[in-house]
C-alpha cells in the first residue's frame, strides 16, 4: 500500500553521492558508523524458529557518530545451508509495513528462495519496532475531515498539523525528522554490511520499492540483485501524482465491474453495478450509511472508497461484490471485511507513518484553490471512484510539512541488472509507475508485465514468480518486454 506527502522543503541531510559511497570497501562508510557483523541473533519471543535481532545505525546518517536508534530485525534462516546464496532483505511497503511481522507470518516466498537464502525483514526507521513515529491518540483524534470544501478547511488543517506535528516529535524524539526512503537505503546498507553480504540482495513491494530506488543512487555497485515490485514513481509533482492514482483505482473497479458482469458468481450479476455504488456513495455523502456491525457513527463517502482499494489489492471481486450488497441492504456475509479507512484510535497512543511520506513527497498545495483543482482533475479521471482514498486522504496530513528527499528523477549508474514488476490493472501503483521508473533507471532494468490485476506480482503467478526466482536465484534476468499472462482471480 502507499499514501502520500507533503510541502515546504527543508535543507536537503548532507548525503554521499554514489561515486563516493561506493568509492570505499564493501560496508565502507556504514561499518565505520555501525561495526561489522553488529546483529545479536536470538529465537523471536512469538516464534522460535524464527530468528530476531536489531542493530544500532545513525539516527542521522550526516552525524555517523552522533546518537543511534535500534533497527529491528528478523531472520528465517536458509533452510539448505550448503545451497545458501546469502541474506534476502524485504521490504514489505507501506509506509508502516512491519518486515518484522512479515517474518513471523508463514513465508510468501518459493521453497526454491527459502532453500537459497536467509530472509531477512526489517522494521524500517519510524515504523513498528524501530522507534515507530508516535502521537498522542488524544491529539490524533482531534484529525479533520480528509476531505476539504473551502479555504477555512484548508487554514484548520494548516493550524492542526502544527499542533500534531509538535506532539509525534516530542513523542517520537529525534528520529521523527529523519524517516525518510533516503534514510532507510543508508540503513539498508548498514544491514548488508552487519550481515556479511558484499552486496544486497532485495525483495521490495509498494513503499518499500522507494527505499530500494534510493539505495540504487547512493550505492550502484553495491546491487547483486534487486527485485522492484509494484513501484513508487518518486519524479511526480503533487498534481500528477493524484491524478494518475485516481485513474489506476477507477481502472481496477472497471476491471471489477467487467468481471461481475461476465461471471455468473458475482452476486450482483445482472445489476448496475455503477449505480449501486453511486447510491452507497450518496447515502454515504448524506450521512445515512452505516456499516454492518457498527452503529455508534456512519461510514463516510471517503472511507467507503477504501473498499474500492483494498479489495481489488488481491483482488478478492467476490468478497468485494458480497460486501457491496450487504451495504446495501443485503445478506451480510461471513466474510465481510472490516470496516474500511481510518477512525479514531483507542489508548494513549497513535502511530502515525504517514510522517514518512511526508518527508519522501513535496505534495504541498499553497491553498485551498490549488487543492480544489487536484481534486477536480482527479474527479474527472474517476467518475466511480473520485479519487484514490490513500494519497487524498494523507495529502492533508503532509501540508507545511519539511521534505527530506524530494521527488526527482533517477539516476543508476551500476552495472547490476534490476528487475521490476507491475500488473497492468493495480488500485495502487499504477503500471505507469513502473513503466516510467524503469525509463529512469536505465538500460540495465527490465520490467516483467503481469497482464492481470492486483498489487504485487510476486507469487500472483507462476510465471510472474518464476521470473523472479531465477532472478534472485542464478542472476537470469527476463528479455526485455517479457509478460505473463492474466490468470483470472479465484477470490
Amino acid at each position: 500500500m502507499l499514501a502520500t506527502a507533503l510541502v515546504a522543503m527543508a535543507t536537503l541531510l548532507a548525503v554521499p553521492t554514489a561515486e563516493a559511497a561506493d568509492a570505499a570497501t564493501p560496508g565502507g562508510d556504514v561499518t565505520e558508523a555501525v561495526g561489522e557483523h553488529g546483529i545479536t541473533w536470538g529465537p523471536c519471543e512469538e516464534d522460535d524458529t524464527v530468528e530476531c535481532g536489531t542493530l544500532a545505525v545513525p539516527i542521522d546518517w550526516s552525524k555517523p557518530n552522533g546518537p543511534t536508534l535500534d533497527l529491528a530485525l528478523a531472520r528465517r534462516k536458509a533452510t539448505d545451508p550448503a545451497a545458501r546464496i546469502g541474506s534476502l532483505l524485504t521490504n514489505p511497503g507501506g509506509p508502516g509495513g512491519s518486515g518484522v511481522n512479515n517474518m513471523l507470518r508463514p513465508s510468501g516466498f518459493s521453497e526454491e528462495v527459502q532453500r537459497r537464502f536467509d530472509i531477512v525483514g526489517y522494521d524500517p526507521r519510524g515504523v513498528a519496532r524501530s522507534n515507530a513515529v508516535t502521537c498522542s491518540a488524544s491529539v490524533y483524534n482531534e484529525m479533520p475531515s480528509p476531505v476539504m470544501t473551502s479555504q477555512a478547511d484548508y487554514d484548520t488543517w494548516i493550524a492542526y498539523n502544527k499542533r500534531l506535528r509538535a506532539d509525534c516529535r516530542k513523542r517520537t524524539g529525534p528520529v521523527y525528522d529523519h524517516v525518510d526512503s533516503a534514510n532507510v537505503a543508508r540503513d539498508m546498507d548498514a544491514i548488508r554490511a552487519a550481515l556479511g553480504d558484499d552486496k544486497l540482495t532485495s525483495y521490495g513491494v509498494s513503499y518499500g520499492t522507494l527505499a530500494q530506488q534510493m539505495y540504487a543512487e547512493l550505492f550502484p555497485n553495491r546491487i547483486r540483485a534487486m527485485v522492484l515490485d509494484s513501484n513508487m514513481d518518486h519524479s511526480l509533482d503533487v498534481k500528477a501524482f493524484q491524478e494518475t492514482e485516481a485513474a489506476t483505482v477507477q481502472d481496477s473497479f472497471d476491471e471489477f465491474v467487467a468481471w461481475c458482469e461476465r461471471d455468473t458468481d458475482c452476486v450482483l450479476h445482472g445489476r448496475d453495478v455503477r449505480a449501486l455504488w453511486k447510491g452507497l456513495r450518496d447515502k454515504a455523502q448524506r450521512g445515512e450509511l452505516y456499516y454492518p456491525g457498527v452503529t455508534d457513527r456512519p461510514l463516510s463517502a471517503h472511507n467507503l472508497l477504501w473498499l474500492g482499494v483494498v479489495l481489488n489489492e488481491g483482488p478478492a471481486w467476490r468478497q468485494l461484490a458480497k460486501a457491496l450488497l450487504a451495504l446495501d441492504g443485503g445478506p451480510v456475509p461471513p466474510d465481510m471485511p472490516p470496516p474500511p479507512g481510518n477512525g479514531p484510535v483507542g489508548g494513549q497512543y497513535a502511530e502515525l507513518p504517514t510522517a514518512v511520506l511526508c518527508e519522501d513527497y513535496n505534495l504541498g498545495l499553497r491553498n485551498y484553490r490549488e487543492y480544489a483543482e487536484v481534486m477536480r482533475s482527479s474527479n474527472a479521471l474517476a467518475p466511480d471512484m473520485r479519487y484514490n482514498p490513500m494519497p487524498m486522504g494523507d495529502m492533508p496530513i503532509c501540508q507545511g510539512h519539511p521534505v527530506n528527499n524530494p521527488q526527482h528523477r533517477l539516476r543508476y549508474t551500476g552495472s547490476a541488472p534490476l528487475l521490476l514488476g507491475n500488473s497492468l490493472h493495480d488500485p495502487d501503483t499504477p503500471y505507469a509507475w513502473s513503466a516510467n521508473v524503469a525509463r529512469q533507471l536505465g538500460p540495465k532494468a527490465v520490467l516483467l508485465t503481469y497482464e492481470g490485476w492486483g498489487h504485487g506480482v510476486y507469487g500472483m503467478t507462476g510465471c510472474t514468480t518464476a521470473a523472479m526466482d531465477d532472478y534472485l536465484i542464478s542472476l537470469t534476468v527476463p528479455a526485455p518486454g517479457s509478460r505473463c499472462p492474466a490468470e483470472e482471480p479465484e477470490g
